[in-house]
């Protein structure tokens, strides 16, 4: 540890410590009743502090005592006169909770509450040659906690989060390397991947999945790194508070979630409600600013494949008016003409330009009527209604298409026709 950055203070304390010739017999009796006083230090922090009582693990609450016991062992060795040393024990203690995830800011806040403890019972127990020394000695003893407190706390901040650092590293290699599985199918001879699918628990039975594929509005922003990671991450905060995971990464500027969820507890239980539908409506609440594709479920790993292609259909529909798509809300019509309309708009009719420069002509009038004669039913009443026109106005504009093309939008066939032409030709 450097001793001339943060334990400078420490060193400095606890030498105008001991000219107050506070020595090892003073410090005996302390010694004797360190696993009491740890016993009683981590039922204090955790009766104090949530993080420590929510966690309710045996091994964290037996850490803990442990650990407090080796700050009032370290406590008396320094006041016997004891060289400042480099808290590896605190390392130690840093790294094995950053392993488990457990809050920085907890055992932060555990070490500021021990501090007034560690300070009672010191006081109760230190003694000093001359009793006109005792108030100056426990202002200096007291200082000695403030700084020993300061110099615990940095050297655990640090071990933390490197720890930390790696670990979460790690932990996003581990969980690309699942996503990069899962999404792009994997052999189930390979026992390698066969092995990580289960350890991850996506090999379990009873699991169902779906795929969701997010971008911004504005697909330029995929390019920055940042825009795309709060966008993953804000899909994994919006399914906090259900009972569904989140496989989460961004792959070529899109942002890639695989959810999954138990269909059903056993087989005497009746199956939740399906996944894709609880999932989108967490999803529209990323906001106006992200589209997303949403696949139907897929019921077994293998099908996730299956369940990025529907995904990557339904992110082509989505749009600010419709910013969540399911692949299961897409009619046959929207799957057919997303499927063919680059084949088709190489052999459109030859009336096509036609019809298409008059519905320019017409702001969009012909092509207007011909979907809403559709919707009413073929009824021309229904039609006018719907445009808030007169009814001859609707025969006079299908009377128009009529000598543009050829065909008559009064008949189901030729209708059909001349709708499919629009929504190819994008009209």
């Amino acid at each position: 540890m450097d001793v001339a950055g943060v334990d400078l203070g420490l060193v400095q304390s606890l030498e105008a410590l001991s000219k107050f010739g506070l020595r090892a017999p003073a410090t005996a009796p302390l010694n004797e009743q360190v696993p009491e006083w740890a016993r009683l230090a981590s039922e204090a922090v955790v009766a104090a502090i949530p993080a420590f009582s929510v966690a309710a693990s045996p091994e964290l609450l037996a850490d803990l005592e442990r650990h407090a016991g080796a700050h009032i062992a370290e406590l008396c060795r320094l006041l016997d006169g004891g060289a400042v040393r480099d808290f590896e024990f605190v390392r130690v203690y840093a790294r094995h909770r950053a392993g488990q995830r457990f809050p920085i800011e907890a055992t932060l806040q555990a070490y500021r509450w021990m501090l007034p403890m560690f300070s009672r019972w010191l006081r109760g127990g230190v003694a000093t040659p001359r009793s006109r020394d005792r108030e100056p000695a426990l202002a200096a003893l007291a200082e000695v906690l403030t700084q020993y407190t300061g110099a615990i706390s940095i050297v655990f901040a640090v071990a933390y989060v490197a720890h930390a650092s790696v670990f979460a590293e790690a932990e996003g290699d581990r969980r690309a390397e699942l996503l990069g599985i899962l999404v792009g199918g994997f052999d189930e001879s390979d026992t390698r991947i066969v092995r990580l699918l289960k350890r991850a628990g996506y090999l379990e039975q009873r699991l169902r999945f779906c795929v969701a594929l997010a971008q911004a509005t504005d697909p330029l922003e995929m390019e920055n790194t940042a825009r795309a990671q709060r966008i993953a991450d804000a899909m994994v905060e919006c399914m906090a508070s259900l009972s569904v995971r989140v496989l989460v990464g961004v792959r070529s500027n899109l942002v890639t979630a695989v959810f999954s969820d138990i269909r059903r507890v056993s087989g005497w239980t009746a199956p939740q409600a399906n996944l894709a539908d609880r999932v989108k409506e967490r999803l529209l609440g990323l906001g106006p600013a992200v589209l997303v594709g949403l696949s139907g479920d897929q019921a077994s790993p293998s099908l996730i494949p299956r369940g990025l292609h529907e995904a990557t259909v339904a992110l082509d529909f989505a749009s600010v008016s419709e910013r969540v798509v399911p692949f299961y809300s897409l009619s046959i019509r929207r799957l057919l003409i997303h499927r063919g309309v680059e084949y088709v708009q190489s052999a459109l009719p030859a009336w096509f330009a036609c019809l298409r420069d008059a519905d320019a002509k017409s702001q969009g009038e012909l092509v207007k009527t011909l979907r809403a004669f559709a919707d009413a039913h073929m009824n021309v009443q229904g039609a006018a209604r719907g445009l808030h026109v007169h009814a001859n106005t609707i025969y006079s504009r299908l009377q128009r298409i009529e000598g543009l093309t050829g065909l008559n939008a009064q008949r189901y066939h030729d209708l059909t026709h001349l709708l499919l032409a629009a929504d190819c030709g994008r009209l």
